[in-house]
């Protein structure tokens, strides 16, 4: 099966799935809890991510910022200002005029530092 936006295979036939019964698909008990009692679902999570004091909900937002090895720094976004002409100029060049932007500025700090 394809994705209708990009054209690409997906990694799961969808059509499979939906084609299973409810008979096919295996439960580990280990793991099964009721769905519909919420002191079964806290507790599954609670054993699932353990996180010092933050629960789950620190758990996930921890996980959203984590960033691989390797990984460059994030940039940091701002709220700045500039003036017309020069906004024009780097978006003029083009997709990518933010990177331009901050390559000129990296560039300009290198001349003048030190």
């Amino acid at each position: 099966m394809k994705n209708d936006v990009t054209g690409k295979l997906l990694g799961t036939d969808l059509d499979k799935l939906r084609a299973l019964a409810d008979a096919d698909i295996a439960i580990d008990e280990d793991t099964a809890y009721d769905p519909t009692d919420p002191a079964a679902v806290e507790g599954f999570w609670a054993e699932a991510i353990v996180t010092p004091g933050g629960g789950v909900d620190a758990t996930l937002a921890a996980l959203r910022r984590a960033r691989g090895p390797g990984r460059k720094p994030r940039k940091r976004a701002l709220t700045v200002r500039y003036s017309p002409e020069v906004v024009a100029y780097f978006k003029a060049t083009g997709q990518g005029w933010q990177t331009r932007m901050d390559e000129a500025l990296k560039e300009w700090i290198a001349q003048h530092s030190g």
